[in-house]
């Protein structure tokens, strides 16, 4: 269970949010919505750890973040707005490199291969990243989510420049997880998981 307690945020002398509280459950899902500027982006990034925060604490299965950062981390996937991929690298190499550091165990090219197919990458496994499109990259850094193991996801605008087919391939995964007793926080200018009684909305914003 992941839980955030009187979490207050102020950056340039102006407060993003103030004495904000929640609790996300297993296998729920939650979408963080708000208008630009609001500090959706500012309070995906405190949660992680990667972002200062002015009051509040967060909790990891009861157990403050603060005082176990390593044990919190490795049930976290994030994905900002950065891919967090080399440019350099092939789309199957950029797996093969975060696998050997997340799931050493587990060096499987099959389960690359696939994971690259479920993003529409097959036939371009081998192409640099740089010579992909900005979509392109974007699905080679979501590919990461077939291979993640970690119980949280947090996923800053995870749909940028996916088109429908992808979103909706990204949703039933997103679903599958949570069905897996996992946790999805994301945000998105996208509907999506209309009417499912596992969404949560959290609004930022007057």
């Amino acid at each position: 269970m992941l839980e955030v307690k009187k979490l207050t945020a102020i950056r340039d002398e102006r407060v993003l949010f103030e004495s904000l509280s929640f609790q996300v459950k297993e296998g729920e899902l939650v979408q963080v919505e708000g208008r630009n500027g609001t500090g959706k982006t500012t309070l995906l990034r405190i949660i992680t750890g990667l972002g200062d925060r002015d009051e509040g604490d967060i909790f990891w299965n009861e157990e403050n973040i603060e005082s176990n950062r390593d044990a919190f981390h490795q049930d976290l996937l994030f994905l900002g707005h950065q891919t967090g991929i080399k440019r350099e690298l092939t789309a199957f190499e950029n797996l093969h490199f975060y696998q050997s550091i997340h799931a050493p165990e587990h060096r499987d090219k099959d389960t690359l291969f696939q994971a690259l197919t479920k993003v529409g990458l097959a036939g371009r496994e081998d192409v640099p990243v740089a010579q992909l499109s900005a979509g392109q990259q974007r699905r080679v850094a979501l590919a990461r989510l077939w291979l993640s193991k970690q119980k949280l996801w947090i996923l800053d605008e995870p749909l940028t420049a996916i088109d429908k087919q992808g979103v909706k391939v990204l949703e039933s995964l997103f679903l599958q997880h949570a069905e897996n007793g996992g946790i999805v926080m994301l945000t998105t200018h996208q509907d999506m998981f209309t009417d499912n009684p596992k969404l949560r909305k959290i609004k930022l914003g007057n």
